[in-house]
Formats: C-alpha cells, sequence, structure tokens
C-alpha cells in the first residue's frame, strides 16, 4: 500500500463513529490528503451524511453496501472494501489517509490486518459502564479507544470513573480518550494520535510505533485523570 495509511472505525451502532470521522476530516483535511469509505448494510447514510456535511473534497468518500454481516466486510470478505479503496486511490494517487468506518458492530468485531493499519473503536456511555468489563477485540485490542458522548453519563447514571478503571485494566498500555464530539471535546488528543503515527510513517516505513504500544499513548494517564476531574463540575450541573 505503499506510503498509504489505513486506519478502520469501528463500534456499536449509534456510537459516533461518522461523527468522529467528521471531525477528524475537518480537523486534518487541509493538511493530508484523505479518503474515507464507509460500510452500510443497505444504504450509503453514513457516505452521505459525510458528503452532506461536507467532511472532505468532493468525490473523496464512498459508501459501500455490505448487503449482510457488516463484519465480515471488514474483517473475513474484505474484497468489497479493497476494491473501494484501490478505485480511490487510482481518482486520488497523493492519499496519504484513508479512513475505514464499518457498519455498525458487535464488541466482539475487528478489522483485517489486510485492511487496515490502525483500529479505533468507538463506543458511548449511554450503553451502560459494564460495556468495558464485557470486554471484545475493540475494547481490548484497537489502537486507539473513544468512549463518546461524556455528556449523557448523569442522565444514564453513569461513572466515568468507573469506565476509566476498567479500561485501564482491560486495555494496558493501550491508549483511551473521552469525548463529547458534538462539541469537539477530546479530539485534540485525537487528532495527536493520528499525527504521530503520519509522523512516524514519514521518518520510517516500518514504523516502530506500530509494534510498541508504549509509544502509542498520545494520551497519557494524566490527561485521563486531569480530564475527567476538570469536568466533574459540567457534569453535576446537568
Amino acid at each position: 500500500m505503499g506510503n498509504l495509511i489505513r486506519i478502520g472505525i469501528g463500534g456499536p451502532v449509534g456510537s459516533g463513529k461518522s461523527h468522529l470521522l467528521l471531525r477528524i476530516c475537518e480537523k486534518l483535511r487541509d493538511k493530508y490528503s484523505i479518503i474515507a469509505i464507509t460500510n452500510d448494510i443497505y444504504t450509503r447514510e453514513d457516505a452521505q451524511f459525510l458528503t452532506n456535511k461536507k467532511a472532505l473534497q468532493p468525490g473523496r468518500i464512498i459508501g459501500v453496501e455490505t448487503g449482510g454481516c457488516p463484519h465480515s466486510a471488514i474483517r473475513d470478505d474484505i474484497s468489497l472494501n479493497l476494491d473501494a479503496l484501490s478505485i480511490m486511490r487510482k481518482k486520488f494517487p497523493d492519499t496519504q489517509l484513508a479512513f475505514i468506518e464499518s457498519g455498525g458492530d458487535n464488541l466482539s468485531a475487528t478489522f483485517s490486518p489486510d485492511l487496515v493499519d490502525y483500529q479505533i473503536y468507538v463506543i458511548d456511555v449511554a450503553q451502560g459502564d459494564d460495556i468495558p468489563r464485557k470486554g471484545g477485540m475493540g475494547i481490548g485490542r484497537s489502537d486507539l479507544l473513544v468512549v463518546n458522548k461524556i455528556d449523557l453519563a448523569p442522565y444514564v447514571d453513569v461513572s466515568l470513573e468507573s469506565i476509566h478503571s476498567d479500561l485501564e485494566a482491560v486495555r494496558g498500555p493501550l491508549p483511551f480518550v473521552f469525548t463529547n464530539l458534538k462539541k469537539s471535546e477530546g479530539m485534540k488528543y485525537i487528532i495527536n494520535w493520528i499525527e504521530e503515527i503520519m509522523a512516524n510513517q514519514e521518518k520510517n516505513s516500518n514504523p516502530l510505533w506500530a509494534q510498541n504500544p508504549t509509544l502509542k499513548s498520545g494520551i497519557s494517564k494524566d490527561h485521563h485523570h486531569e480530564h475527567e476531574h476538570s469536568n466533574h463540575p459540567h457534569h453535576h450541573s446537568h
């Protein structure tokens, strides 16, 4: 795949995958040449959402209709996504970053390493604070885990501290970040994480970053602690 970095974005239906991809594109589209591929079972709704929001320049977003289990199109028979990637690369040969958004996943879903180089997995607090304890490939092994909709925590009786401690136990050195994507809260850490990948790619075609999780933690434990406590007044004021 040359110097192209491919990043998969997975997570349950409604967790915020398309919103995350929109925010990433808004922040990085002027810095890198980006393409986006979305997966839906019977529609191209996610691609349309990103197109309507003008996430990227015209033609840089393509929707794939998987027509069945969305997990198989990113993990087992990845030919539809590889074809879409090939089409887009011919259209935009200067592409540096490709994002592949999965259809709604369950907790066991994961991307094939033949399809992506890195995986971001998105969950949201409205699904309950037991989600981290349930584990699964996305939660335990994704390169970056995004815990979205933290603004809803007070309304669904969810403890961010509980989620935080459970994720530290499940993920070890792998980074995770709390976000409210509607307000872009937490986005700077995700952007730093992506830019660290890009910087290492430029320095070394086989970056150690990919083999050493401790190099991935653009989001430090200090950050998690500060982030949560700095937002306590916000949460409790609801």
